[in-house]
């Protein structure tokens, strides 16, 4: 916890093309990643919509092959408002808030998401922010209240994803089990985490309601650990799937909010 960053100017990185960083800009990016599981850069792209920005920086930190999820182009998902697709049922795809999560947490656990990109093509009118909170910070909260907590959230049946099933009745996604946190065989920490309601069922234990009860009341302060704050064009978000929600939004026909997205089942390198 020494010298942890407070605001969320501490994390952002001025650099020039993202496609090709220098060694400086690449040491300071890696260095704040390894303190604080996420960093912001913000670089001279502007608007440029070309999806190699965000890949070719991706690939400088080890990271050749996203997660080619449902929705998703070559592993890159353009995050914009759809009405006419079936992407218009599912809430990043609409201008309402997101609560907090963190990427895939309904994923198997052989895949589960280590690194996630963000990268602004263009903001909203208005809107948008992102809270953000390394996990790392909540799993400390949590553990110093009651080690317990940690040890009822690592078990493997303490949260339930339902399935996930269209309006045609076809299963998308059937249910899933698992821990809150779970450690990697290179011993890092990961979380898979929801503040949706509909989209969880907890294990019925009292002390895991415990648990989930401080865990959300902890991402509604205003702890110096949580940054907030809205990406610009050419600005982005690298980090090792830390927490996060989305603000609503509102657009106008000048302001279309695009955001690229991508998943990694690797972490960022050397972090």
């Amino acid at each position: 916890m020494d010298d942890y960053p407070q605001n969320i100017e501490d994390i952002i990185v001025e650099i020039n093309d993202p496609r090709k960083l220098s060694t400086a800009e690449y040491k300071v990016i890696r260095d704040l990643v390894r303190k604080t599981n996420m960093a912001i850069y913000a670089g001279n792209t502007g608007d440029d919509p070309d999806k190699d920005i965000p890949d070719k920086l991706a690939q400088q930190f080890e990271l050749f092959t996203p997660d080619d999820n449902r929705g998703a182009d070559d592993g890159i998902t353009a995050l914009r408002v759809v009405s006419d697709e079936w992407r218009g049922e599912y809430i990043p795809y609409t201008n309402k808030s997101i609560h907090w999560h963190t990427d895939g947490y309904y994923n198997t656990l052989d895949h589960q998401i280590n690194a996630l990109f963000l990268h602004c093509v263009s903001p909203a009118a208005s809107g948008g922010e992102n809270a953000l909170l390394d996990h790392e910070i909540i799993y400390i909260r949590l553990r110093q209240q009651n080690p317990d907590y940690i040890r009822v959230l690592m078990q493997p049946d303490v949260m339930m994803i339902p399935a996930n099933i269209n309006k045609q009745g076809e299963v998308i996604r059937p249910d899933r089990y698992g821990p809150v946190f779970s450690i990697s065989a290179d011993g890092d920490l990961h979380m898979r985490y929801t503040a949706r309601t509909r989209s969880i069922e907890w294990k019925q234990d009292p002390l895991v309601q415990e648990a989930v009860a401080l865990l959300h009341d902890y991402l509604h302060t205003d702890s110096p650990y949580i940054y907030r704050g809205t990406l610009q064009s050419g600005q982005g978000l690298i980090c090792n799937n830390v927490l996060h929600d989305r603000s609503g939004f509102e657009e106008d026909d000048e302001h279309k909010r695009l955001l690229y997205r991508m998943r990694y089942y690797q972490r960022i390198a050397n972090t």
